[in-house]
């Protein structure tokens, strides 16, 4: 009997704060700051999109890898499989939602593992589509933000410091 597909689990992070947008670039912003206008803010979930191998400009949030010989990772898992060993399975399948929402099926290899991974903000955890893509990261302090999301978000002490980069 084959097993049982998992329910899709993308990996995820909860960040308190709000997206902002100056100059056409988004940045998100801790909570203890207070900006102006933000496009969202609250309790955030951060998700991270894998681009698409010749189209930098999509991205897939992986729900669910399906390896050649039918383990299922989702999760934490899934992402450490994509990003370390999926060069051993070419084939195996990632099932997720584009970085505009809609669902998506390819396989591995046609990712693009070298290009940066894509930051995407949501507003729940059941949303498919993105509220926002910053490109940046404003916290006066990186204690309580999550580790990946410093992975692949420049961080800033301030907004001035932001914006001198624009």
């Amino acid at each position: 009997m084959p097993p049982a597909i998992p329910p899709r689990q993308p990996l995820a992070d909860v960040f308190t704060g709000a997206v902002i947008q100056i100059a056409g670039h988004q940045a998100l912003i801790s909570a203890g700051l207070t900006p102006q206008n933000p496009i969202v803010s609250g309790t955030l979930i951060i998700r991270y999109g894998v681009r698409f191998l010749g189209k930098p400009h999509l991205s897939i949030v992986p729900g669910l890898v399906a390896i050649d010989y039918g383990e299922m990772l989702v999760g934490e898992e899934a992402w450490e499989f994509i990003h370390h060993r999926s060069n051993l399975y070419p084939r195996a399948e990632v099932f997720g939602y584009r970085n505009d929402g809609r669902d998506e099926m390819l396989t591995i290899k046609l990712l693009d593992l070298v290009q940066p991974v894509e930051v995407l903000v949501y507003t729940s955890e059941t949303a498919t589509t993105p509220s926002a893509k910053p490109t940046a990261l404003i916290a006066a302090s990186t204690d309580s933000i999550p580790p990946r999301l410093l992975q692949y978000l420049p961080h800033f002490t301030t907004l001035a410091d932001w914006q001198d980069r624009l």
